[in-house]
């Protein structure tokens, strides 16, 4: 069972929000391949602290290690139609510390269409 959680991207109409839960069935059949590491650019960015309100705090950190280390590298991350990471964060740092050179991944040829468009991540349902 998948916790919910979303996939955020800024646009023009505001923010956009993909259900994680509904990427991973859309993905499903998607084919799996192995992506390097180095191609993963959200590894050198501030990926779970880039909307108004996140802050990297101690607390926050160590919430993300414990789900990096809770992951199951056998399912693959999720890229978008130009090799973003819509799921799976938390996979690729665990295979960078690791020091894994690559991990599992599905990529969508065309993004689906978000859930949410103009809203903020505290608007949306959690508890689903």
């Amino acid at each position: 069972m998948i916790r919910a959680q979303y996939y955020f991207r800024q646009s023009d109409q505001g923010l956009l929000a993909w259900d994680i839960r509904r990427l991973v069935e859309l993905a499903h059949d998607l084919p799996v391949k192995q992506v390097r590491l180095v191609e993963i650019a959200e590894l050198d960015e501030t990926h779970w602290y880039e909307h108004e309100g996140d802050s990297p705090t101690c607390r926050s950190l160590l919430d993300h290690m414990q789900l990096i280390d809770e992951v199951d590298l056998n399912y693959p991350i999720i890229l978008d139609q130009d090799g973003r990471v819509m799921d799976g964060m938390h996979r690729a740092c665990r295979a960078l510390r690791e020091g894994k050179d690559s991990i599992l991944a599905v990529q969508f040829v065309m993004n689906p269409e978000p859930d949410f468009v103009g809203c903020t991540p505290d608007e949306l349902p959690y508890n689903d």
